[in-house]
């Protein structure tokens, strides 16, 4: 009996922090073997596990339309959804002497935010806004869009991403000054459970001179810039 209660309560952890989007580690939770077989292993495997769930749920796989699916989403987790996981996926970051003399912060607004959540395995889409105080360092604009995509291809809780961003900015500019603001919709909060399709999600990193009242008011001004050109 204590077995059995003991097993309900674990499974009743598990969903309760499902449920409320809590993350366990700063870092994605990878195992030692993560990348001990290659990609094309890896999408035989899935295909395999997608056709079966596809035929749990009682899908006739001899459809032309679905006949191919198990491989198509295969291929979208390892090679794009979640490319991500793979260091050898990680982008190069492309730093340059500050030889201008840029003092104030640079802005990077509105990057687009398509991730998924690893609770339950639906999208998480938003836009980042990034900022960095250069101590000597810029880095090419493309890259800080590059960052938010590789940290973002995985699966992610929205906290978790926020950090890994800054954290990233922070060790290629070498300084602390650095901020990240995330606004986004979680699909498993607007079309599952609570249904609230209205509701959006925002989190924040603020790192050395960001943890400034002046500094931060600053950075969430630049936010609210109208920079719409169309």
């Amino acid at each position: 009996m204590f077995e059995v209660n003991s097993k309900k309560m674990n499974n009743d952890s598990q969903d309760e922090i499902g449920e409320n989007h809590i993350g366990t580690s700063a870092k994605t939770p990878l195992r030692a073997d993560a990348f001990d077989i290659s990609d094309k292993e890896k999408i035989e495997k899935i295909q395999e596990n997608v056709k079966e769930i596809l035929e749990t749920l009682g899908m006739d796989l001899n459809d032309d339309s679905l006949s191919g699916t198990p491989k198509r989403v295969a291929k979208a987790f390892v090679s794009e959804l979640f490319m991500g996981l793979n260091p050898k996926n990680k982008p190069e970051p492309s730093t340059f002497d500050n030889t201008y003399k840029y003092g104030e912060m640079l802005v990077e607004k509105n990057i687009i935010v398509y991730s998924t959540c690893e609770h339950h395995l639906l999208p998480i889409i938003g836009r980042a806004h990034v900022a960095y105080i250069s101590n000597g360092k810029v880095i090419g604009l493309s890259k800080m869009n590059r960052i938010v995509e590789y940290y973002a291809k995985r699966p992610q809780v929205q906290e978790r991403l926020t950090m890994q961003v800054v954290q990233a900015m922070q060790e290629a500019l070498g300084t602390q000054d650095v901020a990240c603001v995330i606004d986004a919709k979680h699909l498993c909060v607007n079309s599952r459970g609570i249904k609230d399709i209205e509701s959006s999600t925002v989190t924040a990193e603020f790192g050395g001179a960001f943890k400034n009242k002046e500094t931060k008011r600053e950075f969430l001004d630049y936010i609210k810039l109208n920079t719409d050109f169309h």
